[in-house]
């Protein structure tokens, strides 16, 4: 095997382990719709969760059942009724829509149970009713009022996994239809979860057939990665009426409610849930709340995974050697790029007595090199030398001049560095010398 491949293979089991340990004790809320539960991808779903249950993370899941419901009211030839997308529940029909989303939620536990996870349905849902909406009596389509939270908690603690049927009551006993993308949104806000996932039978939304507004981060391949609350507004106004779009505001909603990250997946390809759950970059679109990505100073804790990033272009000649005790000494002049506490890019302000910096010691991941984290590095490296009074910055370089070119810096020569600097000049290595204005 190669050496790059034994490096990718080894990269990605520590990513796994380090994401396990900030996981563990966590609670992932999972809506699975009917169309996977009855997909080939399942068993091995259950499977995942299973796993994901005996790492130490907490699973609630959330069975949609709209397929089954359809299903059900046909063979006893009860008619279907929708306003857009909500159902509309006749009373005497509830009886079969249970029927329906209490066989889905078995299902799900069968299949947990094959795994010797023990799974429990619970009635932890207190509903209310949708009422009459724009002239629309929506009988015993509800609402959910409530989630009864300390319930949930002891089964969780107990090491059960809770399952909600989209079935709740009232105060008087009186059942509900729910909605499953609205149910698994309210219980993980209830339950301050971690995550919610939404997996569907809807493919990875990808940049052709979509019309992508400002702040929408695509990927390479043209997966459209992750976007704000904010930029979910703006991607449905630019796509009305397209498929896909409810899980997109289902997730939008359970992070304005609190939700730091909620991911839809193509439920069909099976491992997408621990592939998402263990990278940075996964296989899905992510909503996020909080500072997903965020740049910040280099912190102790950062050096051996910055030195493990560096080693190939100290290899390849990009860098110049740094040691431990070197990076250490130097840490206040780093800032890092870190997504979820790990850090994939760096870089150096070196600054001295006269008014021209030094960047230094760029370096980023290549798997993420897609995110622009250089580019984002440097910008914010140039931001913080103008605030300081700098009036230029300069980097040396003998292979990624062109890189820095593009990004407004121009040709120097040696006679434009700091007096210190050009005592420290290594006459063999021969590096170029790129200046920036700050000023312009």
């Amino acid at each position: 095997m190669a050496a790059t491949d034994i490096r990718e293979q080894v990269d990605l089991i520590r990513e796994v382990f380090a994401y396990t340990e900030r996981f563990r004790g966590s609670t992932f809320v999972i809506r699975i719709s009917n169309e996977i539960i009855d997909h080939p991808s399942f068993p091995q779903h259950a499977r995942d969760l299973a796993l994901l249950h005996n790492a130490g993370i907490r699973i609630v899941i959330v069975p949609g059942a709209r397929k089954k419901i359809d299903e059900v009211l046909g063979r006893y030839e009860v008619e279907k009724r929708f306003v857009g997308d909500i159902r509309v529940s006749d009373p005497e029909s509830m009886d079969l829509i249970k029927m329906a989303a209490f066989d889905v939620a078995h299902r799900v536990m069968t299949a947990l149970s094959g795994h010797k996870i023990t799974a429990v349905i619970g009635n932890w849902v207190r509903a209310r009713t949708r009422g009459v909406l724009n002239g629309t009596d929506f009988g015993r389509t509800g609402l959910v009022d409530r989630v009864r939270v300390e319930a949930v908690t002891r089964s969780l603690e107990q090491g059960f996994v809770p399952i909600f049927p989209c079935v709740g009551h009232n105060d008087s006993g009186d059942p509900f239809n729910l909605s499953s993308d609205e149910l698994a949104g309210t219980v993980a806000g209830s339950l301050n979860a971690k995550k919610l996932f939404l997996l569907s039978a809807d493919p990875v939304m990808n940049t052709p057939g979509w019309q992508i507004p400002e702040g929408v981060d695509i990927l390479e391949d043209g997966r459209i990665f992750r976007m704000t609350p904010a930029g979910v507004a703006d991607f449905i106004k630019s796509n009305p009426g397209k498929p896909g779009l409810t899980a997109l505001e289902t997730a939008a909603a359970a992070c304005r409610e609190g939700i730091s990250r909620a991911h839809i997946l193509d439920g069909r390809q099976a491992g997408v849930l621990l592939k998402e759950i263990f990278s940075n970059l996964g296989m899905g679109t992510m909503v996020f709340a909080d500072a997903y990505e965020r740049l910040r100073p280099m912190e102790s804790s950062d050096v051996p995974g910055i030195l493990e990033i560096m080693q190939p272009l100290i290899a390849e000649g990009v860098l110049v050697e740094r040691s431990r005790e070197e990076l250490e000494r130097t840490q206040n002049d780093y800032w890092v790029y870190a997504m979820d506490g790990v850090v994939h890019g760096c870089a150096a302000l070196h600054t001295g007595n006269e008014r021209t910096a030094e960047i230094a010691g760029v370096a980023v991941d290549p798997r993420y090199a897609q995110l622009g984290i250089g580019a984002k590095l440097i910008a914010r490296l140039s931001d913080k030398a103008a605030e300081e009074g700098f009036r230029k910055i300069f980097v040396l370089t003998t292979r990624t001049a062109d890189w820095f070119l593009a990004r407004g810096f121009k040709e120097g020569s040696v006679s434009e560095l700091p007096a210190e600097r050009r005592e420290d000049y290594d006459l063999r290595r021969n590096s170029r010398v790129l200046v920036k204005d700050l000023s312009l």
